[in-house]
């Protein structure tokens, strides 16, 4: 069965990628070397195709009411046209029906990018949530997206810019964004590198990718990408946390803002209840000592307490070691151990992130 295509399907296909087939969509996954792409963006600067994410706006004169009621994290902390907010959507048991970026765009009009995987589920899930508060939702599919990544990312998607642009493109702080002529820029990524994601035209997206590449950025498929987020500890949807799972106990408690108390929002009592329970489990960063790999699913074992899971795992490119996210029990402690095939390998317990523009963030000596 054939997936769904981004605009710029044809160009990853002339590049030699490797398609793979992602939340229904045919997407590269590298262009020959994977290595090689997470290293561009780590050292010079990278270029993704993310058109497959799901653009939404909300436009409304309820907007801010509706998206306060929708949203774990409060929008009323957006008070300037362009600033961006990390959040989760929850259920009304705490779970999360998914993570995304909201973005202000000016007076009741607010943008959301949701991701590529759960799309028909999260358009339903804003819809039927929105109806009390008759706002307008609308699937921007006319829209593309690419994420420029990397050290000197900025400077290089800046170049590709009409002339009028390029100064507001690199004075934009983090989190924030701006509509450049037809090109909506924001200083927001999923690699811990600095950089942009691009919203423009389908119909604009070959000229600017290739425009991209030609100014020096490399070609980066979602292996790249994945690696990327791991290594700067950055959750992601379907292993980090689920409908299942709350953002308390994913390392997101921070995307969740509980004052003003009058604040309702879905999910709020849930979480509120588990937050009182002093037992919960515990989101860590994992550094195998030794040699392995370790990978999503394995069972972590922890003296003395239940066991726990690794949620995302895989070889760190930049520590060249075995790294991985984990739900652990509750606990004081630092080290613990990994069925690996049934070999218990150790692991020492760290905060994320492993990596985070281009710096190491983790001792790597095994003493700690």
């Amino acid at each position: 069965m054939m997936g769904l295509k981004t605009p710029l399907y044809a160009k990853h296909v002339q590049a030699g990628a490797r398609i793979v087939d992602f939340g229904g969509w045919d997407m590269p996954l590298h262009y020959g070397s994977q290595l090689e792409e997470h290293h561009s963006v780590r050292r010079h600067a990278g270029v993704f195709d993310v058109s497959h994410m799901t653009i939404v706006d909300v436009n409304s004169d309820r907007s801010f009411d509706f998206l306060r009621f929708l949203l774990a994290n409060d929008v009323a902390r957006l008070r300037e046209p362009g600033k961006a907010l990390y959040t989760c959507m929850l259920n009304p048991a705490g779970g999360i029906v998914d993570d995304l970026i909201v973005y202000y765009m000016g007076p009741s009009t607010y943008r959301l990018v949701v991701n590529a995987a759960t799309r028909d589920k999260d358009l339903a899930w804003i819809r039927e949530s929105a109806e009390p508060f008759a706002v307008t939702v609308a699937e921007r599919s006319d829209l593309a997206m690419i994420a420029v990544q990397g050290p000197e990312a900025r400077r290089l998607a800046a170049g590709v810019l009409e002339i009028g642009w390029r100064d507001g493109a690199l004075a934009l702080k983090p989190f924030s964004a701006f509509q450049a002529g037809e090109l909506f820029i924001a200083r927001t990524g999923y690699t811990g590198e600095d950089g942009f994601e691009i919203m423009l035209p389908t119909d604009s997206a070959e000229t600017f990718w290739q425009g991209v590449l030609d100014a020096g950025a490399a070609a980066c498929g979602l292996g790249a990408r994945d690696t990327l987020r791991l290594e700067a500890g950055m959750s992601l949807y379907g292993a980090d946390m689920d409908e299942t799972t709350s953002p308390l106990e994913s390392g997101l408690g921070w995307t969740v803002a509980l004052d003003p108390p009058g604040r309702d929002f879905i999910g709020r009592d849930a979480l509120t209840e588990m937050q009182a329970k002093p037992d919960r489990q515990r989101f860590s960063g994992l550094l195998l000592e030794g040699r392995g790999v370790l990978r999503n699913h394995q069972r972590v074992v922890v003296e003395g307490r239940h066991d726990g899971e690794i949620t995302s795992g895989g070889f760190s490119p930049t520590l060249k070691r075995s790294i991985a996210l984990a739900r652990l029990p509750h606990g004081d402690y630092d080290r613990a151990s990994v069925d690996v095939r049934g070999k218990l390998l150790d692991v020492r317990i760290v905060k994320p992130p492993f990596v985070r523009k281009g710096e190491i963030c983790v001792d790597l000596r095994a003493d700690g």
